[in-house]
C-alpha cells in the first residue's frame, strides 16, 4: 500500500513539474507563435487548393518546414530569459547536476510538444492536400526543426537575451536562404527536402546524401546541446 502511494506521489509531482514547466517554456508569445505558424500554414494550403497545384510529398514538406521553425523559435530562444524573468535562475541553479535535471528534460518537452503539433499540421494537409505517411513527414521535418531549435538554445546561453538571441537567429537563418542555392542538393543543406529527387540523380546516390546531412545535423544538435547545458554551468554568469 505504501509502495502504491509512493508511486502515485511521484506521478502527481512529476505531472505538476511537467506542467509548471510548459508554463514557463511556452508563456507570453509562444501563443502568437503558434497562431503566426498555423495562419501561415493554413494561407499557403488554401491559396494552393484554390489555384490547383499539383501536388506531393515534396511541395507539403516545404509547406510545413517554416510553421515547424516558427513553433520552435520562441521556446528555444526565450526560455533562458523566460528563466530570469521569473525569477527562476537562482532556484534552477541550486539543483544539483542543474543542467541535466532541468534544462535537458525541458528540451525533450519541447521538442515532443512540436513533434506533436507537426503530426496535427502534417493530418491536415494530409487530408486538405495530398496524402501522406504522416510520421515519416513529421521525423524528417524534426531534423532541421531541432537543428535550429538546438542553436538557438546554445546561443541563448551565450547571449543571455531573448531578444538578441532572436537577432542572431534571423541573420542565420537569412544568410542560409542566401546560401541556398549553393548548398541545393549538399549533404550540408540544412533545409535538403528529402522528398524532392533531383533530376538525372541516382536514386541510391540521393538516399546516401540525406543518409549524411542527417548525420551531420544529429550530430550538430548534439554539439549545440552539450555546449550550451555546459555554459549554463557556468552561474555567475546568469544571476
Amino acid at each position: 500500500m505504501a509502495k502504491k502511494l509512493n508511486i502515485r506521489n511521484r506521478l502527481i509531482v512529476s505531472t505538476r513539474m511537467i506542467r509548471y514547466n510548459l508554463r514557463i517554456i511556452f508563456a507570453n508569445r509562444f501563443i502568437w507563435f503558434l497562431v503566426a505558424a498555423f495562419a501561415f500554414f493554413a494561407f499557403f494550403a488554401v491559396n494552393m487548393i484554390l489555384n490547383g497545384r499539383s501536388m506531393d510529398d515534396g511541395v507539403v514538406y516545404n509547406l510545413l518546414i517554416f510553421p515547424g521553425i516558427l513553433l520552435i523559435f520562441y521556446p528555444s530562444a526565450f526560455g533562458i530569459q523566460n528563466d530570469d524573468d521569473s525569477r527562476m535562475l537562482e532556484i534552477l541553479f541550486g539543483i544539483p547536476n542543474y543542467r541535466y535535471k532541468v534544462w535537458l528534460v525541458r528540451l525533450v518537452m519541447i521538442y515532443i510538444l512540436i513533434f506533436i503539433i507537426i503530426v496535427l499540421f502534417a493530418e491536415v494537409a494530409s487530408v486538405l492536400l495530398y496524402k501522406i505517411n504522416i510520421f515519416e513527414m513529421a521525423y524528417q521535418l524534426m531534423y532541421p526543426i531541432v537543428f535550429i531549435g538546438s542553436m538557438a538554445f546554445m546561443f541563448s546561453t551565450l547571449i543571455k537575451n531573448g531578444n538578441g538571441t532572436a537577432v542572431v537567429m534571423v541573420l542565420i537563418g537569412v544568410t542560409l536562404i542566401i546560401l541556398q542555392d549553393a548548398l541545393q542538393n549538399s549533404q550540408w543543406n540544412i533545409f535538403l527536402n528529402p522528398f524532392e529527387i533531383p533530376r538525372n540523380l541516382n536514386e541510391v546516390i540521393w538516399q546516401g546524401t540525406i543518409s549524411k546531412n542527417r548525420i551531420f545535423m544529429g550530430v550538430a544538435m548534439l554539439v549545440f546541446i552539450l555546449y550550451g547545458l555546459f555554459n549554463l554551468q557556468k552561474r555567475e554568469k546568469f544571476v
